[in-house]
Order: C-alpha cells, then sequence, then structure tokens
C-alpha cells in the first residue's frame, strides 16, 4: 500500500520497530503483525476501495507462489471432495483474491466498511464476530448445510483454537509457542516445514487419503 501511493510512507513509523526486532529475532511475529494492523487501520479512512482491490491483486500476483508446500499440497487434495472454507482476520480484498486463487468455496475475513462513494470509512463490520473463529466455522456449517464428520483444519496461532477445537482432524502448522502447546496437551497434529523437510511431531493421524507417503516427491517427511 505504501509503495502503490496508497499509503503515505509515514505508516511505515507505526511498524519499524518491531518489524526490525523480528527480523533481528529480536521480538515477536505477533507484535509486528499487530503493528502492521494498527497501521492499516489507521491510514485505510477515506482510501477508495479500487485502489485497494488493485493493490490486493498485484500482491497475489506477486505472493501467490509463496505458500507452504506442504499446505498448498493439502489444499489440492482436499479440494476433490471437501468444502474449503478459510477464515482470516486480515482484510476482506487481499484474503477473498487468494481464496479464490486457490480455489476456496468461501472465505470470512475483516470487511472494512466502504461508504456510497466507494471510499473506505475507517469502521469494520461485524468485528466481534471475526474474532471468534469457532462461532464462525458453526455460523458457515449452518449455513450452507456442511457437516463436521471427517473435518479437517489447519491453524498456526492461538487465536485458531476455537475452530480447532471444533474439526475432527486439527493441524497446527508451523504454530508459535501458545498454540504448540496446547496441541501438544490435546494430542493434535503438530507439522513444522522447514527448508525441505516436513517434520511430523505426532498427534493423530489423518484419513488415510491424506497420508504422507507419496505427498510430494520434493519433500522430506519426518
Amino acid at each position: 500500500m505504501i509503495e502503490e501511493g496508497v499509503f503515505p510512507v509515514k505508516a511505515r513509523e507505526i511498524y519499524a520497530r518491531e518489524f526490525k526486532n523480528w527480523l533481528d529475532r529480536k521480538g515477536p511475529y505477533e507484535d509486528y503483525i499487530e503493528k502492521i494492523v494498527q497501521a492499516y487501520r489507521q491510514f485505510i479512512k477515506g482510501v477508495k476501495a479500487k485502489n485497494v482491490w488493485q493493490v490486493a491483486r498485484k500482491v497475489l500476483a506477486f505472493q501467490k507462489n509463496r505458500t507452504y508446500r506442504f499446505t498448498r499440497r493439502l489444499v489440492s487434495k482436499l479440494k476433490k471432495n471437501y468444502y474449503l472454507l478459510a477464515i482470516s482476520g486480515s482484510p476482506r480484498e487481499t484474503v477473498k483474491q487468494f481464496g479464490k486463487e486457490f480455489g476456496f468455496d468461501k472465505t470470512y475475513s475483516r470487511i472494512f466498511e466502504v461508504d456510497e462513494k466507494g471510499i473506505f470509512t475507517g469502521k469494520i463490520l461485524f468485528e466481534e464476530a471475526v474474532k471468534d473463529k469457532g462461532k464462525i466455522l458453526k455460523r458457515a456449517v449452518k449455513k450452507e448445510n456442511l457437516t463436521l464428520e471427517g473435518s479437517l483444519g489447519v491453524g498456526d496461532t492461538e487465536i485458531d483454537i476455537p475452530f480447532l477445537k471444533l474439526v475432527k482432524y486439527p493441524i497446527a502448522f508451523n504454530p508459535n509457542f501458545k498454540l504448540y502447546k496446547y496441541a501438544k496437551k490435546r494430542g493434535w497434529q503438530i507439522i513444522v516445514e522447514r527448508k525441505d523437510v516436513v517434520y511430523k511431531l505426532g498427534g493423530k493421524k489423518l484419513p488415510p487419503a491424506l497420508l504422507y507417503r507419496n505427498f510430494n516427491q520434493r519433500l522430506k517427511f519426518l
């Protein structure tokens, strides 16, 4: 947004320190992301919605292949027989683009209000609802006439716990420490992808159709 001139350069001041701390491995990623969200919320007011959608499309074109191979392959296998639902606290403009690209059936994300002139007001719609991913999942199951029987979920931080508790096969993928501790206690599958290796750290086995053998010849599973 800054590079495209949608946000002013001074927006970077909000998250600069946390970004450096994260790069230098002196601060957590969560602190950096919280500041990014703060900057976005502060400067989105008054911006034309069409400009944000243009940036979102550019981000997708540039970043769509920079995803983890394990989850990318998992989505590819699941969408043949599963209803794919993505729940994110990120802005709808970006989440919707990525969801469409990877074949998700439905995406739930943070919605910033746009007025009749196509300008962001700075307000967030249904903010409380998007904070509880468990409630969103229950709502989606009811609305779309789905079932959680045989369901599988993937999350990476503790805010994903409410919906991971509801699915049959929860996966903590590259989890932060809080989710790792919770997943280990509950016996969930914990998976870490690093370079060309995927580490399985115990937990429930996945359905036979999703076992790791021949999952991706370029990855080694330990």
